[in-house]
């Protein structure tokens, strides 16, 4: 018999490959080759935002073309079903990667399988790290919110937080194999515990008791939940294994614009889990999304985000357009005409730029230590200091997986560059 082999495409979030990892990891343990040119491909798709479905679309329809086989997994099936009509020769599963192994066994038969479930606990699954030093944790599924725009609720469910046990457990064995940076991540990770009557400072209390060299990425938690559990919260991040690193997604500077998305905060709240963490925490890397062009958005209204964005300077920026996305209550919204959004985004990558570089060369002369945790371009080390900022290094050394002393000597817009000292 034939070795059967099997090809992985991922598109979206840390949770999305997450799940690529653990259906990998499934298949492995059937017997599967992971390949690049292999007998089915599964597609692990995203639906968050109108150019990346358009993306996935036409991928999906250039192997259709091609006549290969194939699998199409995550949110896109979850969250519109109708999609499985559209490509009649393709298999599908959604966020269920626990069906993974059979979905791929019909496909690689000639037979279509389609079953479209919710997820479950995932953590007690094989899995295959794509960067051996990454443990990526989804320590919930599904989302406490009703944003009018999203259409990732659809697609994932209502928050379900995963047992404390099973993520100790989760963390203890990657760090047994070798992990040196633990990725925890939801959809909103501040709304971990919620439905359990747990919290997230108490999880990550737990998890940094645990004893080993690693850092710990804490992912995007919405303010409203930072906020109420803030003392907690900024006294978790005075551990040495939590990157001094905020990711907190204001989406707009309007009040007004805010009850319209359907978020359950105002500025005011933004800007002052903002301000305790920076007075608290030396040295914070702050990182924001923004909405631009939300329906009832008028010119006072981006004022106010630009003047909210030049006010806190965060040192990373998330800027996208609005997008409708159907079945979400912004469908039936006034959309703004594609021009004014598309010039709001420039305007705002120009505010951006304004500041980035000058704070990210205020790092130059710095000397401290990072972890090396992934490979750059052409031959080069990436690393992250304890402000999760990232450092490329010029070495011949092999210091994956290690803490090193380094100097920072250049910055961009986006990284520092440093020298092993």
């Amino acid at each position: 018999m034939s070795q059967k082999t099997i090809s992985f495409e991922t598109y979206g979030c840390a949770v999305n490959k997450a799940d690529t990892e653990y259906m990998t990891g499934l298949l492995e343990k059937s017997g599967y080759a992971i390949t690049d040119d292999a007998e089915v491909t599964v597609v692990n798709t995203c639906t968050v935002k109108t150019p990346t479905e358009k993306k996935i679309l036409e991928r999906l329809r250039e192997l259709e073309r091609e006549k290969r086989k194939v699998v199409v997994s995550g949110c896109m099936p979850s969250a519109q079903p109708e999609v499985t009509e559209e490509f009649r020769e393709f298999s599908f599963i959604g966020v269920n990667v626990r069906d993974i192994v059979e979905a791929v066994d019909e496909t690689r038969k000639g037979q279509r399988f389609i079953r479209i479930s919710r997820q479950g606990n995932i953590l007690g699954l094989p899995k295959r790290r794509w960067n051996r030093l990454v443990e990526i944790i989804p320590i919930a599924s599904g989302c406490a919110g009703d944003c009018s725009y999203c259409i990732t609720r659809k697609a994932r469910g209502g928050l379900q937080s995963r047992p404390l046990r099973d993520i100790l457990w989760r963390v203890r064995e990657s760090l047994r194999e070798g992990v040196r940076e633990l990725w925890i991540t939801a959809q909103d990770t501040g709304a971990y515990g919620l439905d359990s009557g747990s919290s997230l400072p108490e999880l990550l209390n737990e998890i940094t008791k645990i004893k080993g060299a690693y850092r710990i990425r804490v992912g995007m938690m919405n303010p409203q939940h930072a906020r109420e559990m803030l003392d907690d919260l900024v006294e978790c991040y005075q551990s040495d294994k939590i990157y001094r690193f905020l990711h907190l997604p204001v989406q707009s500077g309007d009040n007004t614009v805010l009850k319209a998305m359907n978020r359950r905060y105002r500025v005011s709240d933004f800007k002052a889990v903002v301000e305790r963490f920076r007075e608290e925490i030396n040295d914070l890397t702050v990182s924001t999304d923004v909405i631009l062009g939300f329906p009832g958005e008028d010119d006072k209204a981006f004022q106010n985000t630009v003047d909210l964005i030049r006010e806190v300077k965060p040192e990373v920026l998330h800027i996208s357009r609005f997008w409708l996305r159907p079945g979400t209550q912004a469908e039936g919204m006034k959309q703004h005409p594609t021009r004014i959004t598309k010039d709001r985004s420039r305007v705002m990558s120009e505010i951006f730029k304004e500041y980035a570089l000058e704070k990210n060369r205020a790092w130059i002369g710095w000397r401290g230590r990072i972890l090396v945790s992934g490979k750059g371009r052409y031959g080069s080390l990436v690393g992250r200091n304890q402000s999760y900022k990232p450092v490329i290094l010029e070495t011949t050394r092999d210091a994956l997986g290690e803490f090193v002393d380094v100097r920072i000597r250049d910055a961009t817009f986006y990284d520092l560059r440093g020298v092993v000292v």
